[in-house]
């Protein structure tokens, strides 16, 4: 792939720029679908169905079916498509490493998270998905789910928004476990909801969280929780053996150590929470993803067609 390009946020058209590599990054995943275990899954074919023997021949795509040798029946409107709605931490600590915001190639996890955002409504789009967007923390934000290419671009500026707008850490102002409780009473229909999100407030307290996520699970949704981190530094806490000062990026708070001091028991904690959150997440049946920003996108893809897959199976 061509290199990625760089990111100035103070221009719209570097914005645009973003949706293109994410394109690009949609294009090179389905090439790769055809070595996968995902082969033959429908993506080219989004407006159709393949056809079951013994249904009606009324809606048979016959010039499709000249071009492929296969029967596939036209998809029409009234036909229920998957409703997805994406959610999106806008915290200050989303926005680590806060020098990572100009580069595409090695992004920050709000810019990671955009751009995977970017990415699955590509897919979405190609099969007809409605699809929703759900912002907390320094921004709120819980939109329909459509599948109109209007509704899409609302979806990109709000994104833009989100990326353009920060300016300085600060307190969130709409906590996930809150978001969600939202979602779970203005969503009536079954959905599905895919989570980026550093999990930061779920150290504290996560309890709530579990409630909310629990809130979702009880009107029938299903949820992806993607786990987003600079693994190098928030997970391994990869540091040279000499002082930092460390700042806080929702408080603006800064302290002054040694990570090699602490490496160790910092990693033990680390160890413990992704285990208490997989086991309880395991026990409510949601997806629990851990994301490595440095990583790339086909884990977020990959996973969005299995639950898709399972969903409409």
């Amino acid at each position: 792939m061509a290199q990625a390009p760089k990111f100035d946020v103070q221009e719209y058209r570097d914005f645009e720029s973003l949706e293109f590599y994410a394109r690009q990054v949609v294009e090179g995943f389905i090439t790769g679908l055809h070595k996968s275990p995902f082969h033959g899954f429908s993506v080219e074919f989004a407006e159709h169905r393949s056809y079951n023997p013994g249904e009606s021949t009324r809606n048979i795509d016959w010039k499709l079916y000249g071009r492929t040798d296969r029967l596939y029946t036209k998809r029409y409107e009234e036909e229920t498509n998957l409703r997805c709605h994406l959610v999106l931490d806008t915290s200050g600590s989303m926005f680590y490493p806060k020098e990572r915001l100009a580069s595409i190639e090695k992004p920050n996890k709000i810019l990671f998270s955009s751009i995977a955002i970017l990415a699955l409504s590509n897919l979405f789009r190609k099969q007809r998905d409605a699809i929703g967007l759900s912002l907390f923390g320094n921004q709120d934000l819980i939109t329909e789910a459509k599948s109109t290419y209007q509704h899409l671009k609302m979806m990109n500026t709000e994104l833009f928004k989100v990326l353009h707008q920060y300016q300085a850490p600060e307190a969130p102002k709409v906590s996930l476990s809150q978001q969600l409780h939202l979602m779970a009473q203005k969503i009536h229909k079954r959905s599905l909801v895919l989570v980026f999100t550093d999990l930061f407030e779920a150290l504290e307290n996560p309890h709530e969280l579990f409630d909310a996520l629990q809130h979702l699970k009880h009107q029938k949704h299903e949820v992806v929780l993607f786990w987003t981190t600079d693994k190098a530094t928030e997970l391994d806490f990869d540091f040279e053996a000499r002082p930092y000062r460390f700042v806080d990026m929702e408080t603006g708070a800064k302290i002054r150590l040694n990570p090699h001091e602490l490496a160790e028991a910092y990693r033990q904690k680390t160890r413990e929470f992704e285990q208490e959150m997989k086991t309880r997440l395991l026990q409510y049946k949601i997806d629990w993803v851990p994301v490595d920003v440095a990583e790339g996108y086909h884990q977020i893809l990959q996973k969005y067609l299995l639950k898709r897959q399972r969903m409409r199976g």
